[in-house]
């Protein structure tokens, strides 16, 4: 077997917790798009979920250093970047992730199928190496409840492997003195394939105090063993030394004058190192009727971050934080083709997650004394089962369940008459379910209904404190949901594919931002939430030459009981629509056009402070130069046409009341690729 398509083939056998859709390319509207998020395979027309692919390609050039650019456009899915190095973009899916103070929570990530989400649910964006991704595909609704714990939604980040042998250089240069440079080499053969990767990136930041510096690499092999059997092995290493950190702003500082740096921020030296690294091997084997999967995987991840405050109350936790993270996992995965109408999956997954965390006390920017110093570990098991029945030619039947069981474990090193022992431990036992109907009423037109029920633990840092008193926050619950979900999906005209999803999401003991102040946050549940709107997306050829993408979210996430019933969630949009346009022209020029409005955005429970509704425009025009097997890549591109000023995040529930993290003024940015084929 060749490689050429490598990724996309074991996408095709993906579990339900690693495969999202892989699409075949289309040229016509009678061809089939294969998606394998639901864990059997099926077009794209009687899948019963919401779910859209994102073809890097398609959208405009990027920097490729703000994960939520390649989301942009995606219905149900809102993407927060802070243009704050130390914090990482936000994902919010249907309201699911919206508490992040940093980083993603509350939506499952994966890279190739490999997770990068912890088993406790947290997750960062900073780690995945984009230039090597070759589209998105993210899966929201009911279904997703069967990828596990915190699974809102599902983003899986795919990659291609190389096609054939070459080398490749890339800069990227904007604004700040933003400076990045990639190297890219892969060798092919008949049953081999390498490819190694290295990225420098270095900025000075749109802010004060906002310069970071970045180098990944990246190894992949790809070994094809027998005609059914094939390996695949993948490394990662990120270090990123500097990550200045210059704070959020309270709204007036914001209107003030949104490029400022919270001066707390300077005088503290506010700042963040992270290195992280992270190895795995999958074994696939893939036969007409059964296919088989095995992955192991094993990481570490250092931080440290120095935080705008001292910390250096005996009952601080300091505010200087030194983590060291080791993480593991397994995950065995069958499926079979039962009866020509009954496919029928398997898979048990078993992970490992172990801080070493340490707490200094933050002395104008150096580190302290110690404050805290703990060791945590979770494990989680889960069994899950998944079967797709074919009633007839026109209706199916999909039904999966799965089972996890979590534990929790807190041992306290730092113990003092001032400062009592704070261990603990905490056991979660959850059984999450879906199932689904579709009608394929004929070859163009199809609709489903789903039904989900699906859970969320708090994570490690959410159970880390408690307002009053030491020890474990045990009075903090796992939040539970349920999910229903209508849809109708269409082939029109002659090569247009719309999309129209209805939701409706109650939870139960929703986790909410108690209390945030001076980095310490604590974390309540909330009585009853709903979540509820609708979903719409447009993609197709208005001409030869002109390709169009339309999505619009309208959500109304609000809290349903207590004191707070009827005010919106904070840090949930209300509404989002997004438009792009991509014009190619004669000598292999591109012009691409997008356009996106999000609505008011409150960063507070009490609803009483709202980021404004903004609009904003970015364009660019991309050139090709073919020179025999010398092929260049050009780009150019501006962002914020209108030099808007806008709040790109909200920081939810901060006591402080810096809660706007400001977006970017007019940047324009440039790129040149020069690839050589062997």
């Amino acid at each position: 077997m060749k490689y050429s398509n490598l990724l996309g083939l074991s996408l095709m056998t993906a579990p339900l917790y690693y495969g999202l859709p892989a699409f075949a390319q289309t040229q016509s509207i009678d061809e089939r798009l294969v998606v394998t998020a639901t864990q059997t395979e099926s077009p794209w027309l009687t899948t019963p979920a919401s779910i859209t692919r994102i073809d890097v390609e398609q959208q405009l050039p990027s920097l490729n250093i703000d994960a939520g650019d390649a989301l942009e456009g995606v219905p149900g899915i809102q993407a927060d970047s802070r243009y704050n190095y130390a914090q990482d973009s936000r994902l919010v899916v249907r309201g699911f992730g919206a508490r992040a103070a940093f980083g993603v929570r509350g939506i499952q990530l994966n890279v190739d199928g490999i997770p990068l989400s912890m088993p406790d649910g947290q997750a960062q964006t900073s780690s995945i190496l984009l230039d090597e991704i070759n589209s998105l595909e993210v899966l929201r609704g009911p279904l997703a409840v069967l990828y596990g714990n915190a699974a809102g939604g599902v983003v899986e980040w795919q990659s291609r492997a190389p096609r054939d042998s070459k080398f490749s250089l890339a800069t990227q240069q904007s604004a700040n003195d933003l400076q990045r440079y990639t190297v890219d080499g892969s060798y092919v053969n008949d049953d081999q394939q390498l490819r190694l990767l290295a990225s420098d990136f270095t900025t000075d930041g749109p802010r004060p105090h906002n310069s970071a510096e970045r180098q990944q690499q990246a190894f992949r092999w790809f070994s094809q063993v027998t005609e059914h059997q094939r390996l695949v092995f993948r490394y990662d290493n990120n270090y990123a030394p500097l990550l200045q950190d210059p704070s959020a702003l309270t709204p007036s500082a914001f209107r003030q004058n949104p490029e400022q740096t919270v001066q707390r921020a300077i005088d503290f030296n506010t700042r963040k190192s992270i290195h992280h690294r992270q190895g795995s091997l999958s074994w696939f084997y893939e036969a007409d009727s059964v296919n088989h999967r095995v992955s192991v995987w094993q990481g570490d991840r250092d931080i440290e971050q120095f935080l705008p405050f001292s910390g250096d109350g005996m009952t601080s936790s300091g505010a200087v934080i030194d983590l060291s993270r080791q993480f593991e996992g397994l995950h065995a995965y069958s499926r079979w083709q039962a009866a020509e109408t009954l496919a029928v999956s398997a898979g048990w997954m078993l992970e490992n997650q172990q801080d070493h965390r340490k707490g200094f006390v933050n002395e104008m920017g150096d580190k302290g004394q110690l404050r805290r110093d703990e060791f945590n570990h979770i494990k989680s098991h889960s069994l899950y089962s998944r079967a797709k029945w074919e009633l007839n030619s026109n209706w199916s039947v999909d039904a999966g369940v799965r089972y996890n069981w979590l534990d929790y474990q807190v041992n306290d090193f730092y113990i003092n008459e001032q400062n009592p022992d704070d261990s603990g431990s905490k056991e979660f036992d959850e059984l999450s379910f879906a199932g689904a109907l579709t009608w394929q009423i004929n070859d163009r037109l199809s609709s489903y209904l789903s039904y989900g029920e699906g859970f969320e633990t708090p994570t490690l840092t959410e159970l880390a404190y408690r307002n009053e008193g030491s020890g474990l926050n045990e009075q903090l619950s796992p939040s539970t949901n349920e999910q229903l979900e209508i849809g109708l999906k269409a082939l029109v005209f002659q090569n247009w594919r719309l999309g129209l999803s209805l939701f409706d999401i109650r939870s139960n003991n929703e986790i909410l931002v108690d209390r945030s102040i001076d980095g310490r946050t604590t974390y309540r549940n909330a009585t009853k939430t709903s979540r509820y709107g609708a979903e719409f997306s447009a993609e197709g050829d208005i001409f030869d030459t002109l390709q169009a993408y339309f999505s619009y979210t309208d959500i109304v996430a609000e809290f349903d009981s207590g004191s707070l019933a009827g005010n919106r969630l904070p840090g949930v949009s209300d509404q989002q629509l997004f438009g792009r346009l991509k014009w190619t022209l004669p000598q292999q020029w591109q012009f691409k056009l997008s356009a996106r409005y999000r609505g008011d955005t409150y960063s507070s429970d009490d609803n009483m402070v709202a980021a404004p509704s903004y609009t904003l425009f970015d364009a660019a025009i991309e050139k090709t130069w073919n020179l025999g097997k010398h092929q260049f890549n050009g780009w150019l591109l501006v962002d914020n046409l209108t030099d808007k000023e806008y709040v790109g995040a909200v920081v939810v529930n901060q006591g402080s009341g810096r809660a706007f993290e400001p977006g970017i003024g007019r940047e324009v940015s440039v790129g040149l690729n020069w690839h050589r084929r062997f």
